[in-house]
C-alpha cells in the first residue's frame, strides 16, 4: 500500500499534461509587482522558506476546530478557529505561490496539485464558517471535509519538500564533501579579470572570480536554491546572478542579497603564493 502511494506521488512530477496550466500561471505569479516583498515571501530575511512556517497557523487552527467539533458547547470557539484558519491561509498561499514559480518542472507539477488541494480546503472551510453561523451540522461536515483536503495537501507538500527537495539548501552538503586545509585551484593568470571561471575541488564545482584590484573570490559553484550553475551567471557590482532563477550572491562572502535563494553560498578563503599559485580553503570543511 505504502509503495503504491509513493509511486502515485512520484507520478505527479511526471504528469506533463499539467504543463499547459503551469506556464500561464507561472507568468502571472512572476509578473506580480511585489518588489522587495517577493524576497520576504521567499523567506530571505529568516534564512529559509517562509511558506512552511506560515502554514502552521491555518493547519493548527483547523485541526483545533475539528477537536472542538466533538466537544459539546464549543460551537462558537470552533467557528472562530475556522475563520482564523481561512484568513491565515491567505499569506501562506502567497508565500507558496512565489516559491512555486521558481521551481523545477517536476516540483511545479506536484506543487500545482498541492495548491489545488489547499484551495479546495480553503473553499470548504469558508463554506463551513458560513454554515456554522446558521446552525445545524453542515458546518461541521464541511469542516471535516476541509480537514481531509488540507491533510492531503499537507502530504503533497511534504513530498514536495523532502522527496523532491523543494526549498532545501542545495549547498549545505558542500563542507561535508571537502577535506580540510588548503587546496590548489590554479594560478592567478588562469583567472581573467571580471570573468566567471569554473574549477572543481573533488566533487564540488567552484566559481572563481578575479576582481580588477587583484582580489580573488571563490564560492561554491552550484546555487543553494536549485543547484543552478553560477559559472554561467552574470558578474556585476561585486555579485553573481544565478542564470536559472535570478538569485543574487555577493562574491566577497557568498551572502544571498536577493532570492529566491534563502541560503548563502559557501565562501572560500583564498591565498596567493609568491609564484602566483592560488590556494583555497573552506572554513568548517571535513
Amino acid at each position: 500500500m505504502s509503495s503504491a502511494l509513493v509511486k502515485s506521488l512520484d507520478a505527479l512530477g511526471r504528469w506533463e499534461q499539467l504543463d499547459a496550466v503551469i506556464g500561464p500561471v507561472q507568468r502571472v505569479v512572476r509578473g506580480l509587482p511585489l518588489g522587495r516583498f517577493r524576497d520576504v515571501l521567499h523567506g530571505l530575511p529568516i534564512g529559509h522558506p517562509l511558506h512552511p512556517a506560515l502554514v502552521q497557523v491555518p493547519m493548527g487552527a483547523w485541526l483545533s476546530a475539528a477537536v472542538l467539533d466533538v466537544v459539546p458547547g464549543t460551537r462558537r470557539s470552533a467557528r472562530l478557529l475556522v475563520g482564523v484558519g481561512v484568513l491565515s491561509a491567505v499569506p501562506a498561499a502567497w508565500a507558496g505561490w512565489v516559491d512555486w514559480a521558481e521551481q523545477h518542472e517536476d516540483q511545479m507539477r506536484t506543487g500545482l496539485v498541492h495548491a489545488v488541494s489547499m484551495a479546495l480546503a480553503i473553499g470548504l472551510y469558508s463554506r463551513s464558517w458560513v454554515h456554522r453561523g446558521r446552525g445545524g451540522t453542515h458546518g461541521k461536515l464541511l469542516g471535516f471535509a476541509g480537514l481531509s483536503a488540507a491533510g492531503a495537501g499537507g502530504m503533497l507538500g511534504g513530498h514536495l519538500a523532502y522527496r523532491q527537495g523543494a526549498g532545501a539548501n542545495k549547498a549545505e552538503p558542500v563542507p561535508h564533501l571537502l577535506e580540510e586545509g588548503w587546496h590548489p585551484v590554479g594560478r592567478v593568470e588562469d583567472f581573467p579579470v571580471g570573468e566567471a571561471v569554473r574549477r572543481e575541488l573533488g566533487e564540488v564545482p567552484l566559481l572563481v572570480v578575479r576582481q580588477a584590484g587583484g582580489e580573488i573570490h571563490v564560492l561554491a559553484g552550484r546555487c543553494s536554491h536549485l543547484s543552478g550553475p553560477l559559472t554561467d551567471g552574470t558578474i556585476a557590482d561585486g555579485c553573481v546572478t544565478c542564470p536559472w532563477h535570478g538569485s543574487v550572491f555577493r562574491l566577497a562572502d557568498g551572502a544571498n542579497v536577493a532570492g529566491p535563494a534563502t541560503a548563502p553560498q559557501p565562501s572560500f578563503r583564498v591565498r596567493v603564493e609568491g609564484d602566483g599559485s592560488v590556494y583555497v580553503r573552506l572554513p568548517g570543511a571535513g
